[in-house]
């Protein structure tokens, strides 16, 4: 063991299944324990069925520690965050990593207090250096990069931004056969405690473009009416929309839905670039997406290449079509 203690990462199951983010956080964890040469584990708030103890498994998850009616305790983070605490502390866990989302971003600060541990938050990047971690992080919104030492003399928590969350399997990952065990706290911490009473999801038409899911963008071979009709379709989907620098400039939209390098750098799971040529600007943009789609009349175009899937149409063809569609999807309603 190099000192620094067992690595503890919370995954969330939401309705029960294994998400994208609790394999992002395995795959983290188990590249993190091999640096580090420290046993790791994982902490749910549900026993995993037998999916998510499978998809566990072949991340290499050496142990499940499941927090006795930990769910119910969603609502009320500062004590969820204590109670981790103490079982972080009973672990003598050196390191405890959370997504930085809004759970993860609101445990933190109150884990690493009842830990007396150091807090570090959007990491980003982690290599080893002496018995510790030289980390990356982001701050202020991305626009500007940090660099800190930990030297493993106090506990660490940390937040890992979830564009930093690869699910990819590398070859050195064994599937393992998990210890599962069920931990019950000795009491709840006393006194008052916040109560989240409800939880609004982020509105896809107003979402600051660095964080949407999902993103169909207009380009320069959009005319007036055909950027018309992908606002609306973007409006019946639910998604989010944006533009090149070319349909920012002819002022149809503001810089806020402009997506390249000198815009908005984003990573949604899905892309739709529609009528783009894609030039090195916009692909520098948006090359972080997980899967991008191409729709171009130019079978030349150079998003071709930096696209998952192309298709070679005319926009005026193909518009009308999916808004019909969606229309119809919607019930007929606009």
């Amino acid at each position: 063991m190099a000192g620094t203690g067992k690595i503890l990462t919370l995954v969330d199951l939401p309705d029960g299944e294994l998400d994208e983010t609790g394999r992002g956080l395995a795959s983290y964890c188990s590249r993190l324990a091999a640096v580090l040469d420290s046993a790791w584990g994982v902490v749910t708030l549900v026993a995993p069925a037998e999916g998510p103890l499978a998809g566990l498994a072949a991340h290499g998850v050496p142990e499940i520690t499941c927090v006795a009616d930990g769910e119910k305790l969603l609502d009320m983070p500062a004590v969820l965050g204590k109670i981790l605490a103490g079982l972080a502390a009973g672990e003598a866990a050196g390191m405890v990593v959370l997504p930085h989302n809004d759970l993860g971003s609101t445990l933190a600060p109150v884990m690493a207090a009842a830990l007396d541990a150091a807090l570090l938050t959007e990491v980003t990047g982690a290599r080893r250096e002496g018995p510790g971690l030289r980390l990356s992080r982001s701050a202020l919104g991305a626009r500007m990069a940090e660099t800190m030492l930990w030297d493993a003399r106090r506990p660490l928590v940390l937040t890992v931004g979830l564009r930093s969350l690869s699910q990819v399997l590398l070859p050195s990952v064994r599937p393992g056969n998990p210890v599962v065990a069920t931990w019950r706290p000795a009491e709840l911490p006393s006194g008052p405690a916040a109560i989240v009473t409800g939880r609004i999801p982020p509105d896809p038409q107003t979402v600051d473009l660095s964080e949407a899911e999902v993103i169909f963008s207009a380009g320069k071979g959009c005319a007036p009416t055909t950027f018309e009709q992908l606002k609306e379709l973007c409006r019946l989907l639910n998604v989010s929309f944006g533009v090149t620098r070319p349909v920012y400039d002819l002022g149809w939209t503001g810089f806020e839905r402009m997506v390249g390098q000198t815009g908005r750098s984003v990573a949604p799971r899905l892309y739709v670039a529609l009528g783009i040529s894609g030039s090195p600007h916009h692909v520098g943009g948006i090359k972080d997406s997980r899967r991008i789609v191409a729709i171009n009349s130019d079978p030349k175009a150079p998003i071709f290449p930096n696209a998952d899937e192309g298709f070679m149409a005319d926009l005026a063809d193909v518009l009308p079509r999916l808004l019909q569609r969606a229309r119809a999807a919607r019930g007929g309603a606009a």
